[in-house]
């Protein structure tokens, strides 16, 4: 048998999209049957964005074959992270593939020894978990915790997503814990720094103030963790963390901390924000107002992509 044309199959299937759905809803469900791990992805993608929802359950019965021999059915999990973002785009609210994605880990052979390759899929099944109307709250935020103590710093950063998602006192408090305890890396920490004042809002601002201060006497100011709080003080866009940003600004002395607390206040999009910015890009010190033109630069950068 001569070998087949992957890349010629998986361009057949992108002109479905010229297809009528009843053309193209068939040979997607074909493809989501096919022994090539990127054939099912692109069958996958294609279901999720023609809305084709009643190939659901060929999506759950693709990924549930993807599970078993899974390094080789599906090396670095394309099939099984494609299908699984299919079927939460298309609401599926069913939770046992969740589950299993949740729990799966796939260790597969790299150089020196093996990686686990799974940890995307973990991430992806957490999230949809929360969506899921099979299971109980106190279910779900077991998993989540679960998550918060995984090995990969990407899970990690997902359940913490998870649990602004589900919202609630318990999730933000869990958060805080998780902050509070810190983390080996700490853009997990300004990840669940940001997730707190999503659901907590201006009410979280004094928490999370908090992080912009040493925590060991061993650092002057700033540091990883501190940058990353000024980071998620700006993506929240709230008025009221300008100023804790603009404070923060005001008393520090480290060039590197003032230009990340500078470029936090271009994220905030705030228009005192970026008063501030251009005020000390004309009239500030010659670092400052280069600082201060970086920051801003960010705004410019972004208004002439979306623009």
């Amino acid at each position: 048998m001569p070998p087949r044309n992957i890349e010629a199959q998986l361009e057949q299937l992108s002109r479905l999209r010229e297809a009528s759905p009843a053309e193209a809803a068939a040979a997607v469900r074909k493809a989501l049957a096919d022994r090539v791990n990127l054939v099912v992805a692109k069958a996958a993608n294609l279901a999720a964005e023609l809305q084709f929802r009643d190939l659901t359950p060929d999506l759950v019965r693709a990924f549930e074959r993807l599970l078993e021999d899974a390094v080789k059915r599906d090396p670095q999990c394309w099939g099984k992270n494609a299908v699984a973002k299919a079927l939460t785009a298309l609401e599926h609210r069913e939770s046992p593939v969740f589950l299993q994605g949740a729990r799966h880990v796939q260790m597969e052979p790299v150089w020196g020894g093996q990686e686990d390759t799974a940890a995307t899929l973990r991430g992806i099944c957490l999230l949809a978990l929360v969506a899921c109307g099979d299971m109980r709250r106190e279910q779900v935020l077991r998993h989540l915790v679960n998550g918060l103590t995984e090995a990969s710093a990407p899970v990690r950063m997902d359940s913490a997503r998870a649990l602004a998602q589900m919202a609630g006192d318990e999730c933000a408090l869990l958060l805080r814990l998780k902050a509070r305890a810190g983390d080996r890396d700490p853009s997990v920490t300004g990840q669940v720094l940001e997730c707190v004042l999503a659901l907590e809002r201006n009410a979280g601002l004094p928490f999370v103030s908090e992080f912009l201060r040493p925590s060991s006497s061993r650092i002057p100011e700033g540091g990883e963790v501190a940058e990353e709080a000024a980071l998620a003080l700006g993506a929240s866009r709230m008025e009221a963390a300008v100023d804790v940003l603009r404070e923060a600004w005001d008393r520090a002395l480290g060039r590197e901390f003032r230009a990340v607390l500078l470029r936090a206040l271009s994220i905030s999009r705030q228009e005192k924000a970026v008063a501030f910015l251009e005020e000390l890009e004309k009239n500030g010190r010659k670092q400052d107002a280069e600082d201060a033109r970086a920051a801003l630069t960010l705004i410019r950068d972004s208004n002439a992509t979306t623009g």
